[in-house]
């Protein structure tokens, strides 16, 4: 790795994320000369595990639960397991205290392990549960056929609206079109499990209230096919792997390669300068920067045809929506609801949701729109040492924490330098509030606030899925309907990653989707 050998190539990949490694791949594999060119010191961008920046444990500075990549074919097309991958079950895959500290919601990969669950707290929900999951399976089985080509309407028409299996259409639609906030009302009558489900939909971005989020608490439906897995060895080890996958098959990767120019003439690209100033030729570009970051900063408005700046600019990034503290701990979080004295339990296997109620949801992200942290955020707290013991010197664990909403730009004159450790500490609170032993434990902290989230790793305002996922900035007009296939507007030049189609989150089928079309383009007709 970090080796250049020539100049000129026939891809060249900007930006080492999962999406980036998964199109260089396969392009890889089919035979194209494929670079990577990734500004860290480190691949893998916002799925990367650094173990410096904790003296003796593996801390992940972006993605930590792999959930989506599971259900597309990219692991077994590119044998990563081969390249050293291994993946560990998290199972069950949430655990939800509810708020009187007595009882708990524990969601296992098995449908009827998890109505069983549910049944201790709510027997009418338990029977909910099980039709709400097949429902949103059928639907779902369509939805991820059509998130695995490029957002055609024919592909999304074929899949989505004539592929659906629900026995009544009309009806999914409806709810397909509401927000996840109501159907999870409509659904279920229990307010633990209402808060559990709607916080966990609520990682994507959008609030409860949004419009046309109702799949959003469907696709909860689909984790029990999928499960949530962590690689041995932290987030990170799936780029690891990757990179090893893509120069096994004469690909390369350069690390401290910042770009500072993507050079365009006459509509076409013309190479790739460096900020050291050496440049690369490459046929084809394939940026897996954020669109902001490709088409305004590194090739300018200056270079872009006539209107494009314009609606670039017009696609919205938000103003952030979460940050994560990550601790390196004594013991795991004892909880009320789940005594177990520090040790590993259950509870500890998967994402711990810590979301008292729908309206407490709601609040934090009043508190946002109104340009300050909230006061009350909720947690997605994560313990995967617990499962993984090469995470941490023995006897000690991880603790990640994960809050909402913390808006990058604040409202009320202060700046996130200043407060970042304030906040880390409202959110420590919150975990320590359903587990006393917490705060105790902390031995040491690592805060990403939405301003390190944009220095760190580029992800500008700290929005971690690149842009906003509201129903009109995805499929078909994500970033842009010219550019919702990959392709864009500048010949030979291609965009992949979460400004794509299908968004964010540990998922590759974007880096999948792209290289398709790459290699359509570079050796005629269907690879």
């Amino acid at each position: 790795m970090n080796q250049k050998s020539e100049t000129n190539y026939d891809v060249a990949v900007i930006g080492g994320g999962h999406n980036g490694l998964t199109c260089a791949c396969y392009l890889a594999k089919a035979g194209l000369k494929t670079i990577v060119l990734e500004r860290r010191h480190i691949i893998g961008g916002a799925v990367c595990t650094q173990d410096d920046l904790i003296p003796g444990y593996k801390i992940d500075v972006g993605s930590s639960a792999h959930i989506m990549i599971h259900l597309t074919p990219v692991v077994k097309d590119l044998e990563l397991e081969k390249f050293g991958l291994e993946y560990i079950d998290c199972d069950p895959f949430a655990f939800a205290p509810m708020p009187d500290g007595k009882d708990a919601i524990y969601f296992w990969k098995d449908v009827d392990k998890t109505c069983e669950s549910i049944a201790k707290v709510s027997p009418v929900d338990a029977e909910n549960y099980k039709k709400f999951v097949t429902e949103w399976e059928k639907l779902n089985e369509g939805v991820f056929q059509a998130f695995l080509k490029p957002p055609t309407m024919v592909n999304l028409g074929r899949h989505m609206v004539f592929g659906t299996k629900s026995k009544n259409p009309a009806d999914m639609v409806r709810k397909l079109m509401t927000s996840y906030g109501a159907l999870v009302k409509q659904t279920f009558r229990h307010e633990g499990l209402r808060a559990a489900m709607a916080w966990l939909a609520a990682q994507s971005g959008p609030p409860p209230s949004a419009m046309a989020t109702g799949d959003f608490l469907g696709w909860h439906s689909m984790i029990h096919r999928s499960g949530v897995k962590r690689p041995r060895g932290g987030s990170g080890e799936l780029t690891q792997a990757m990179a090893r996958c893509l120069e096994h098959h004469g690909g390369e990767v350069l690390l401290n390669a910042e770009v500072e120019k993507i050079v365009v003439e006459n509509n076409e690209t013309k190479g790739i300068i460096l900020e050291d100033g050496t440049r690369i030729e490459a046929t084809r570009i394939v940026s897996n920067a954020h669109v902001h970051t490709t088409f305004l900063k590194l090739i300018g408005k200056e270079n872009l045809p006539e209107g494009l700046a314009e609606r670039i600019e017009n696609v919205r990034i938000g103003n952030g929506f979460g940050m994560i503290v990550r601790c390196a701990v004594s013991e795991l979080p004892d909880y009320t609801a789940a005594p177990n004295g520090g040790r590993a339990a259950d509870c500890h296997h998967g994402l711990q949701l810590l979301c008292p109620s729908l309206a407490y949801l709601e609040k934090s992200y009043a508190d946002y729109l109104n340009g300050i942290p909230s006061k009350n955020p909720s947690a997605l707290a994560m313990t995967f040492s617990s499962i993984d013991p090469t995470l941490a010197p023995a006897g000690k664990h991880t603790l990640f924490i994960w809050g909402q909403y913390y808006p990058f730009e604040l409202s009320n004159g202060e700046n996130w330098k200043d407060i970042e450790n304030r906040e880390a500490d409202k959110l420590i609170d919150v975990v320590n509030s359903y587990a006393p032993n917490v705060k105790n434990s902390i031995i040491e902290r690592f805060v990403q606030s939405p301003l390190d989230l944009e220095q760190r790793l580029g992800l500008l305002r700290g929005n971690v899925m690149h842009v906003e996922m509201d129903f009109d900035q995805m499929f078909l007009f994500r970033p842009l309907p010219e550019m919702s296939q990959y392709r864009t507007p500048i010949k030979n030049l291609y965009l992949t990653g979460a400004s794509t189609h299908p968004g964010g989150g540990v998922f590759a089928a974007s880096g999948h989707n792209t290289a398709q079309v790459v290699l359509k383009d570079a050796k005629g007709g269907w690879w």
